[in-house]
């Protein structure tokens, strides 16, 4: 008997064993050795699925793809065969050697890890020109350019950066990502809004391309010599032609990544000429005018006039300073308030810039603000250019008579406007006082009484109605239920409305705020957001199907939509039909 139970016990031990052991979790990559310019495909496969996969950092590495998943069941001989993968694909950030560290996964309660492989990154090669590669097809046949207006500009000039993506007419692309965006250092930087991607038809070195315009940016220069600009690099989707057709004669197509770099750029700016360069200039480049204006020449002493300094044309309206009024001392004048009605688009910024100024005379008489000049940098004439405002006279009809001697008060000049005191400032308290009696005033038998003593039982019946409806409202379960749904959408929605117009911020702000939702309704973590554990745990709350698919299209939507073109329209449908969903969910969860 006791030989029995050994055997048993061994036995047992032993099934578990080989139970255990058949479960395997394995990391593969497409190579071991690859150029800086090469994907690198990670795999983790497992032969039995798992819960809380976690991948390793790919921090040498940027994610171009993934993870993506794939699962295959397969029968043979009546033998069961499962396989599940996860798979990454990257693009390394520099050369030298790596490794792609432990990937962990949860199967059976029991923890696996993945063996970390080496990898080593080379400088680039060169792409093997084989009319069948999908990956050479797509270099030949996209193209990312960056168009400059001027590379030789001088100091504050305005040029503009256009970025185009050509793609011959037999290759298409599905979807694209940003991976590096130029920060334009020692520029000034102002992005032109695309509001709806438009593809036109263009030549790219004498052949026929399709081209879209990705980007416009306005750049002014803040310092001379070489500047580079950093390049605009996509992650790209390509859809290229095969030699394989299908069985009714149409060309098959072959789906390969590709990252394409508008490349650095160098731009050398000229400094502006010393000679002839006015004492009052203070940067202005471009084309100009100016003016000094007031709201009044005549007023009383103690009123207030405006007095503005206007600069308007075509230039760097932003990046430099308005001269300053030189005002009579009588005059008091507080800080200016500096106003700008300044557009930017593909020409430069254009519009006007102001400081107005609010002046108020002290004392009667007759002041003049001179003339003040501007000067600014001609780029048609390469040459500086002075304009002088006119004179004006500030007659002040009525007020008292400066006092100050023989100190010309009407005089421009000081660093300091001093503030007069009027000869009034100083009153004395009254010490004859005239006392008159006054009749006594009864509250008792008041309007104030009798309404005091009327209003609480006049709200008694107000009290009943809204008591009535409250219970009314209370009692309406299912209008509460829709109400408090509409306004849980809004709250979580909130953010990514005002990111409307704007495409990345807009779907970041959508996919957040699904998140959230899903995070204080279900209950879970932020880990656990996987569209199978969603769609499980709304099943279980009785949520229709169609509510759920409905849903997962939406964060789909998320994913895909940052890297597509998206209208100002379709932004607003997806929005209305996010809001739309999470009140239905709240609707139907149990």
């Amino acid at each position: 008997m006791k030989l029995i139970k050994h055997i048993a016990v061994i036995l047992l031990v032993l099934s578990s064993t080989i139970a255990s052991a058949q479960i395997t979790f394995e990391a593969k990559v497409s190579k071991k050795k690859l150029g800086i310019n090469e994907r690198l495909r990670v795999d983790f496969e497992m032969n039995k699925d798992g819960d809380n996969f976690n991948p390793p950092d790919f921090s040498n590495f940027t994610v171009v793809g993934g993870p993506n998943q794939a699962v295959s069941n397969s029968w043979i001989n009546g033998k069961r065969s499962y396989s599940k993968t996860y798979s990454y694909f990257l693009a390394p950030k520099r050369q030298g050697a790596f490794t792609i560290n432990q990937a962990v996964i949860e199967i059976d309660g029991e923890i696996y890890k993945t063996t970390p492989i080496s990898v080593v990154v080379t400088s680039a090669v060169e792409a093997p020109k084989d009319g069948n590669n999908a990956d050479y097809i797509a270099s030949e046949n996209i193209h990312l350019v960056a168009e400059i207006s001027d590379d030789k500009p001088f100091l504050n000039e305005a040029i503009t950066v256009v970025y185009k993506l050509y793609v011959s007419p037999d290759t298409g692309v599905s979807n694209w990502r940003e991976i590096d965006n130029p920060k334009y250092s020692d520029f000034w930087s102002q992005n032109i809004d695309i509001r709806q991607l438009k593809v036109q038809n263009g030549t790219y070195k004498g052949e026929d391309y399709r081209y879209v315009i990705l980007r416009k940016t306005v750049l002014y220069p803040q310092k001379t010599g070489e500047l580079e600009i950093e390049p605009l690099s996509l992650d790209i989707t390509v859809e290229v032609p095969t030699n394989r057709r299908d069985i009714f004669g149409g060309r098959l197509m072959s789906q390969a990544h590709k990252t394409v770099s508008a490349g650095r750029r160098t731009i050398n700016v000229k400094p502006l000429p010393e000679q002839g360069k006015p004492a009052d200039f203070t940067g202005a480049v471009g084309d100009f005018n100016f003016k000094v204006t007031t709201s009044k020449t005549s007023l009383n002493a103690t009123e207030s006039l405006q007095a503005k300094v206007e600069v308007s044309g075509s230039g760097n309206l932003k990046l430099f300073q308005l001269p300053k009024l030189n005002l009579p001392s009588s005059l008091e004048v507080y800080e200016p308030e500096h106003l700008e009605d300044v557009r930017t688009n593909l020409n430069g910024m254009q519009g006007r810039i102001s400081d107005s100024y609010t002046v108020v005379p002290q004392f009667k008489g007759k002041y003049p603000i001179p003339n003040i000049s501007f000067s600014y940098f001609d780029l048609k004439t390469e040459s500086y250019k002075t304009i002088n405002s006119n004179e004006i006279i500030i007659d002040v009809l009525q007020g008292p008579t400066n006092q100050t001697g023989n100190q010309d008060i009407t005089a421009a000049g000081g660093d300091k406007q001093r503030v007069v005191l009027n000869s009034n400032q100083f009153a004395f308290i009254k010490t004859d006082t005239n006392f008159t009696s006054t009749k006594p005033n009864h509250f008792f038998k008041s309007i104030g009484f009798w309404t005091a003593l009327i209003m609480p039982f006049l709200a008694i019946p107000l009290v009943m109605v809204f008591k009535k409806n409250k219970e009314k409202r209370d009692a309406d379960v299912f209008g509460n239920k829709i109400r408090k749904a509409d306004k849980l959408a809004k709250k979580y929605l909130s953010e990514a409305k005002k990111a409307l117009g704007k495409k990345e911020a807009f779907y970041i702000a959508l996919e957040k705020a699904l998140h959230n939702y899903l995070k204080a309704t279900l209950h879970i973590e932020t880990t656990e957001l996987s569209k199978e554990k969603i769609q499980e745990l709304l099943s279980k709350g009785q949520v229709s199907q169609q509510t759920i698919t409905g849903f997962i299209t939406i964060l789909k939507n998320c994913e895909l939509a940052r890297y597509t073109p998206i209208t100002q329209v379709e932004m607003q449908q997806d929005y209305e039909r996010a809001a739309s969903t999470i009140s239905q969910i709240d609707k139907e969860l149990k």
